[in-house]
């Protein structure tokens, strides 16, 4: 029942290149930095990502990015990172765009085990239709489109079919966890980190508190221990690392 790792390196040691990993954040919140680069100095490349967006330049998942080491990002928001753009227009990035909404409810349901869900979000574009550039030729042509996906009507109201997401890693912080791998988030961490979380078929926990078991209460448990695989403290330095993405001040 001790699932915790003497350091992030040992912990995402066995990711292999061409994995699938569903990483936790959302902006510069919540991003499970120390092990991002930690995957970083692992090396593995080719990787496929889900993601609600992929970092910044300089930060979180766009770190790999720049490397070269993701080749596909699935994903809602795609702004604040000009190497991905620049990646994506070329032909050199593989990219998915899914409704934010859209995005957690895939996350949960491959988490709880349920294949595919029907949503009105999308339908009457081109989510529904198919059409949208996943990725471009060198010479800016439409190399791969999404293809339609299958609707159906319910109440009157026309839905469109979408499949849940596994991957087969994930990695995510949290506020505070115990060696079962029980944890809690903290305020706005707690976006798509439960959410990739459940979808990881091995799950990475990055806590910047680790406490003894039975000191969470059950009632202040965001994510059961059944969901994570490893765990691994931060140091004080580690956690302290925030930082925040657009600083906005009254005049």
């Amino acid at each position: 029942m001790n699932k915790v790792r003497a350091s992030a390196a040992e912990a995402v040691a066995d990711i292999p290149d061409g994995a699938s990993l569903a990483v936790g954040g959302f902006g510069l919140s919540g991003v499970p930095e120390t092990l991002i680069r930690a995957l970083h100095e692992q090396g593995a490349s080719g990787l496929r990502v889900v993601s609600n967006n992929c970092g910044v330049d300089d930060r979180g998942l766009g770190i790999l990015l720049a490397a070269g080491r993701i080749t596909r990002v699935t994903g809602s928001y795609v702004g604040e990172n000009k190497e991905f753009a620049r990646q994506y227009l070329s032909g050199e990035l593989e990219v998915e765009l899914v409704p934010q909404g859209t995005l957690a409810e895939r996350l949960r349901a491959g988490g709880a085990g349920i294949p595919a869900f029907y949503t009105p979000a999308g339908v009457g574009t081109q989510v529904a239709r198919g059409g949208l550039p996943w990725r471009h030729a060198p010479d800016g042509s439409v190399a791969a489109a999404s293809p339609p996906k299958e609707t159906r009507d319910f109440a009157g109201r026309p839905h469109v079919l979408e499949h849940g997401i596994t991957t087969d890693f994930a990695l995510v912080r949290a506020w505070r966890g115990d060696r079962h791998g029980n944890l809690r988030f903290r305020r706005a961490a707690a976006n798509f980190n439960p959410l990739a979380a459940m979808a990881g078929r091995v799950t990475v926990a990055e806590v910047e508190e680790l406490v003894e078991p039975g000191e969470l209460r059950p009632d202040d448990i965001h994510l059961p221990g059944v969901f994570v695989q490893r765990v691994v403290e931060l140091t004080a330095a580690q956690a302290a690392d925030k930082q925040i993405e657009k600083r906005t001040v009254r005049s």
